[in-house]
């Protein structure tokens, strides 16, 4: 909890500001992420201790283009700002980030911001990218026009962060107002002036921010619809009504006024503040006519894909080597110190055996993190964005839903509650319903798992692994198959048009290694937890169900078939066999519906408990490639072990996700929904490979 006395600062800017860049620079791993009450938009917070301050905590808002909210993320940010979120301490001042190097576009937020007339301080970053694209800026000029101190940065590169944290220190010593930029015209002031004394007598802005919000709400159509306006809604829409009559009657375009006054400004400054030279921008224009091309760029994109799971292969094989053996070792040596009995089966077979066969694949999670930590900071994301922009809308994909898409490849939650981005309630639901067919980090263990297992270890051309081009094809079903759901959802039970993105490409940036690394870490530190809670929960409860009750040996069946794991999957497999699974794998289905990286550790127990070789405890692949059916044949065949994989390709088996599903739609019909369809369609998938395959002599 953070204390109530503590200054709050604020950190806005655009997105592809660099913002979140400079709060992690600023904050180090002092770091907190939740969510902002009553809306699932994450939030960072962060401690900082300035020299004179003290301790103050700095809140990353969520990234905006203006303070004119269309969707909930930028109603968060647009809340907080104002102060009227109850929940959320007003700023004591505000850290806006600026992008040097599109100036054009960065200070229509900037300006709004000083109409709130709060402390602000600008941390114009990018200068490095202004050098490149040939743009020189005049700092102190920059700062004579905005009214307040600006600190250029390169935070990329760490440069900057001193002088930064001496203007945030000065600025709350002597927390000066900031004002708005943009002078209003006088034909303007009088139809401002009431909505701006009833916005202030409902305390719905400050006395400084008075004008400049009157200004905002008065030129967006939809301003009397937000939530935090409906119970004004009666008294303000008089007075809203009669200044835009007012604003049409002077020849004034009310919906375009405020970006009309604010760009005039902007413009007016520009020269003075900026000076353009003819450079080098012509060699990131020659890269984007090539990543951006409707034939070339999809052709690159799908040789960064597949370099990269060739990547994950080859340099992750050595870790996960060392990883198998250590906790081989450990096997070894718990057998040596703990007697023969139950306890020893339980560490062994259950904890070992189950946390032990998921976390052999942490280095090639790990190296996922890495490539999409890349591809994000380097600006190569947005350029993918633009290039199926125009292929998602055809198939009923909001254009701004290529971020939550993406962002659910590390994990769905975070990219459902990235959908809050889009605006329309339709576009909204559409990606939410088919964010959890990206692949996320969860299958990965289930693909590697088996793929090592199935898939033969050759080499196509000399160079490309067949077990990679395997993955590659699973990552792209669960693509095609999202594009597929979503034109359906649209065409019957979500009609309406799509629309379309409209973004900004940002410059490309080299990666830093120290923000990689931390991005890299934070997230596979969530998968670490995972094994060490709800996997090590799992793995106990599944040696204890497959283990109990003792086997009555006059039986002939196995102890395993005698437990109640054996039990419950025996009565599961009537659906299971016309899939190609038994019992064994039913039972590690189920139990994955916890998480879908469960399965390797329910299947690493239900074989661990067979094992007698220590070192080879927590080697699951040597024993599913060993294991044999009624016929003395291997059991796990490339198709039975494909068959599996494509059943968590579009399964629903994560209750996290369907939590957030929940809290995101309102309404659990939908989660039920999201559960049928996925879960459906992947059971007639399997069916139809299964059966299909027969007649071919395929099995």
């Amino acid at each position: 909890m953070i204390e109530e006395h503590i200054p709050h600062v604020a950190v806005a800017g655009n997105p592809n500001s660099g913002k979140s860049t400079i709060f992690n620079g600023l904050t180090g791993l002092r770091q907190k992420v939740s969510n902002y009450p009553g809306v699932t938009v994450e939030k960072h917070g962060g401690a900082l201790t300035l020299p004179r301050t003290g301790d103050i905590h700095l809140m990353d808002l969520p990234g905006t283009y203006s303070l004119n909210p269309r969707s909930l993320d930028e109603q968060v940010t647009h809340d907080v700002l104002m102060g009227l979120d109850e929940d959320v301490p007003v700023p004591r001042a505000i850290l806006v980030v600026l992008d040097a190097s599109n100036l054009d576009r960065h200070l229509f937020f900037a300006s709004q911001i000083l109409s709130l007339g709060r402390p602000t301080l600008i941390a114009l970053n990018m200068m490095d990218a202004c050098a490149k694209t040939g743009q020189l800026v005049r700092v102190d000029q920059l700062a004579r026009r905005l009214g307040v101190r600006v600190v250029p940065m390169t935070a990329s590169q760490g440069l900057g962060f001193d002088e930064l944290r001496t203007a945030l220190d000065e600025l709350l010593q002597s927390p000066l107002p900031a004002r708005d930029t943009v002078e209003l015209p006088l034909s303007i002031a009088g139809p401002l002036a009431e909505l701006a004394t009833l916005l202030r007598d409902h305390d719905l802005a400050t006395a400084a921010s008075a004008p400049g919000e009157a200004l905002r709400i008065i030129c967006t159509p939809t301003s009397l619809d937000m939530p935090r306006l409906k119970p004004w809604h009666a008294p303000l829409a008089h007075v809203v009504e009669d200044a835009r009559a007012q604003l049409t009657a002077a020849g004034l375009n009310w919906p375009t006024l405020e970006a009309e006054l604010r760009y005039r400004w902007i413009d007016s400054i520009l020269p003075d503040v900026r000076t353009l030279q003819q450079t080098a921008q012509a060699h990131a224009d020659r890269l984007d006519h090539w990543l951006t091309h409707p034939v070339w760029g999809l052709a690159a994109l799908a040789v960064v894909v597949v370099a990269m799971f060739g990547a994950i292969f080859w340099l992750a094989r050595p870790p996960m080597d060392w990883i198998k053996e250590l906790f081989g070792l450990l096997a070894e040596l718990v057998t040596k110190v703990v007697p023969p009995g139950q306890i020893q089966s339980l560490l062994t077979d259950g904890v070992i055996a189950g946390v032990g066969g998921v976390l052999m694949f942490l280095p090639q999670i790990m190296l996922l993190f890495l490539f999409i930590a890349i591809i994000e900071d380097s600006g190569y994301t947005a350029r993918i964005a633009f290039l199926l922009d125009r292929l998602m809308s055809k198939f009923g994909l909001h254009g701004k839903a290529f971020i939550p898409l993406f962002s659910s490849f590390a994990c769905a939650v975070p990219g459902i509650m990235a959908a809050r981005t889009i605006d329309n309630a339709r576009d909204r639901l559409i990606t939410i319903l088919v964010a959890p067919l990206m692949c996320c980090s969860a299958r990965w263990p289930v693909y590697l798992l088996l793929a090592g297992t199935v898939i033969p270890t050759t080499l196509l051309f000399g160079f490309l692994p067949l077990q990679a081009l395997v993955l590659g094809g699973l990552v792209l079903l669960g693509i095609l198959a999202a594009i597929a759901f979503a034109w359906g959802f649209r065409k019957t039970l979500l009609r309406g048009p799509s629309t379309t993105l409209a973004q900004e490409l940002p410059p490309y940036r080299l990666p830093r290694a120290r923000t990689l690394l931390h991005i890299m870490w934070e997230r596979s530190a969530l998968f670490l937890k995972k094994a060490g809670t709800v996997i090590l929960l799992m793995s106990v409860l599944m040696w204890v169900l497959t283990t109990y009750p003792q086997p009555d040996k006059s039986k002939t069946a196995s102890p395993l078939e005698q437990s109640f794991a054996g039990q419950l999957g025996r009565t599961l497999e009537p659906a299971l066999t016309p899939l190609g699974f038994d019992w064994r794998i039913g039972i590690a289905m189920v139990s994955s519906f916890a998480a879908r990286e469960v399965f390797v550790s329910s299947m690493a127990t239900i074989y661990g408990a067979q094992v007698t070789d220590p070192h080879n405890m927590a080697d699951l692949q040597t024993h599913l490639a060993a294991e044999k059916d009624t016929e003395g044949k291997p059991f796990f065949t490339p198709l039975r072990g494909i068959n599996i994989m494509l059943f968590y390709v579009l399964a629903m088996q994560c209750v996290s996700t369907m939590v957030v599903v929940r809290r995101e739609t309102g309404a659990m019909k939908w989660v039920l929904f999201q559960w049928a369809y996925m879960t459906g369609a992947a059971w007639l998938l399997c069916f139809a490979v299964w059966q299909l395959a027969a007649p071919l002599g395929w099995r």
